[in-house]
């Protein structure tokens, strides 16, 4: 019994109903109540990789404001001495070290899906508070799921799924035009569609109002 009622806590704690937990970790609806209710009981394979998943969602954090600049701090290497927004995020990485996932506007440029800009600053990642001593790092969460990782060129990077619902989650302080340029080419390389793109339930009905800025990003 003690496994169906950490179950409904910790779907309490992450504020979704029956129908929303079940979306989020593509579970049939169904076989939640059953596992609340105590009808049935999850195999222990299944149990274990949930309360993993689960428990980074918990983790994960939204930033409350942007850094400023504060000379206490150690600085990165700046975006306009590098040709390429590849060779920055290397630089970055050599800097800051191999225990961090570059995440939103970075994970975007490591996908290919976003240009950057020349005044970049700010660096979203995921990894230890530490690498909040360089100015203009915001850490957004400790710890991610390693299903939620990509690694290409020796970085590491959220892949694009996890990438869009980070942006929902950051949207009060993160410039978007990134986000709603990378969900532009991903629509129009993939056939006129947003097919295989999966996002919480909290951000669908956000997320339905960016396609259609993505849609006709191209035609401004």
């Amino acid at each position: 019994m003690e496994n169906t009622i950490n179950i409904r806590e910790l779907r309490n704690r992450l504020g979704d109903t029956q129908s929303e937990f079940a979306k989020r970790y593509n579970i049939p609806f169904r076989t939640i109540q059953n596992w609340e209710s105590g009808v049935r009981k999850p195999p222990e394979y299944i149990l274990e990789l949930l309360k993993y998943r689960i428990k980074d969602d918990l983790v994960n954090k939204k930033a409350s404001s942007l850094p400023k600049y504060d000379t206490n701090k150690k600085d990165l290497p700046k975006r306009s001495n590098y040709v390429g927004s590849l060779s920055w995020l290397k630089a970055i990485h050599e800097c800051i070290g191999d225990d961090i996932v570059f995440a939103l506007d970075e994970a975007l440029m490591c996908q290919g899906s976003f240009g950057g800009r020349s005044d970049e600053y700010i660096v979203w990642i995921y990894g230890d508070d530490k690498a909040l001593n360089y100015n203009g790092v915001v850490v957004i969460g400790n710890h991610i799921s390693p299903y939620n990782i990509k690694e290409k060129d020796g970085l590491k990077f959220t892949d694009f799924n996890r990438t869009i619902s980070d942006a929902m989650a950051n949207e009060s302080i993160l410039d978007m035009q990134g986000t709603i340029e990378a969900l532009s080419k991903y629509y129009y390389t993939n056939g006129e569609s947003f097919d295989g793109i999966s996002v919480a339930p909290e951000y669908q009905d956000r997320f339905e109002v960016l396609t259609n800025e993505a849609i006709e990003y191209y035609d401004e």
